[in-house]
């Protein structure tokens, strides 16, 4: 091999390894987070206790800074009802979730796995964001599974566990729950979500989400670079997992990459401020109907995405401090994103 050739060959691994996963993947291993599980549920429905009233009073005590929030806020118990009317809905509740409770004994008996991925998710934010302040905590519990899921609170990350016991759980095919929680929602309430969706809540946290009449390129961009941040947060997690799509979503998004950002330049919606037009192209929905039948919705966002990860591929020296700071039209300017 004479010397051109070997220097041809180093410059293609010096590109393969830059545009590498590995290359994102800081060695968290030394950083310390202390993080500690609370299983909330177990202390609710294992309740011996003849009388709940008496019972709600002890775990007031036993978790005080939760159990008040779980009662008024998720629960919805009137803080004007009598303690006994009180005890009567709580009770009601409980009876009726039983069966949600014994299938999370199934699948959280042990829930070191799922601490284990937050704790990771964890360090990955104290190294990218050193002043911080992580949660130390981790709240698990059971409400309505039409009600509120996971959570960041100042308690710490509260993880309803009824929105995670598998897609085709009975519970979620109810009318009840598909009002609140459609198909193409529900079908995320998997088990593998517990530390992408506590991740997602850190990143708001951290960079607060702010509605502003921008262009729709702008607004793609920044829920771009916010999905990127979390990518860098979890670097072993599938990607459909973190925008919410299937597998198979994805990969065939992938595959029409270019039809996708078709779809914004032949219609001339990039800078568009229309807000019913904004919405058809980010956040949740179950499809972009321009696409057909089977695409995926929020794909305004997924091109965001892209459009960051190409800025950042020519910015490699970029913090996420930085990136999250950068102007959107640079970012559009620069990246020159054409699938």
């Amino acid at each position: 091999m004479n010397m051109r050739s070997v220097v041809v060959l180093l410059s293609c691994l010096l590109i393969l390894l830059s545009c590498s996963d590995a290359s994102n993947k800081p060695d968290v291993s030394n950083i310390q987070v202390n993080l500690v599980t609370e299983r909330f549920e177990k202390n609710l429905f294992d309740t011996t206790s003849k009388s709940l009233v008496s019972y709600l009073i002890q775990l007031q005590e036993a978790v005080p800074s939760f159990t008040s929030t779980y009662l008024r806020n998720i629960l919805n118990v009137d803080p004007a009802w009598s303690a006994d009317t009180a005890a009567d809905y709580v009770n009601g509740f409980i009876l009726a979730y039983r069966p949600v409770y014994e299938k999370t004994e199934q699948l959280f008996g042990d829930f070191k796995p799922y601490e284990k991925e937050i704790q990771t998710g964890l360090k990955h934010v104290k190294f990218y964001f050193p002043q911080y302040k992580i949660p130390g905590k981790i709240i698990t519990y059971i409400g309505p599974a039409d009600g509120y899921g996971d959570i960041l609170s100042e308690e710490g990350m509260l993880v309803g566990l009824q929105h995670h016991l598998g897609k085709d759980y009975p519970l979620y095919r109810s009318e009840l729950v598909q009002q609140t929680y459609p198909e193409f929602i529900s079908r995320r309430f998997q088990p593998e979500y517990i530390a992408v969706n506590s991740m997602k809540n850190i990143v708001d946290d951290l960079y607060p989400e702010k509605e502003e009449d921008k262009p729709l390129i702008n607004q793609m961009i920044e829920k771009g670079k916010r999905l990127y941040l979390l990518s860098r947060i979890l670097p072993d997690q599938e990607e459909y997992r973190l925008i919410g799509y299937t597998k198979e979503q994805l990969k065939e998004t992938y595959d029409k990459e270019a039809v996708v950002w078709n779809l914004f330049i032949k219609n001339s919606y990039l800078q568009v401020v229309d807000k019913n037009i904004i919405k058809n192209y980010l956040g949740d929905s179950p499809k972009t109907a321009e696409l057909g039948e089977g695409a995926p919705g929020n794909i305004g966002t997924f091109a965001g995405w892209q459009i960051v990860k190409k800025y950042m591929q020519k910015n490699p020296e970029l913090s996420l401090t930085q990136l999250m700071s950068t102007d959107t039209e640079l970012i559009f300017q620069v990246a020159k994103y054409k699938p």
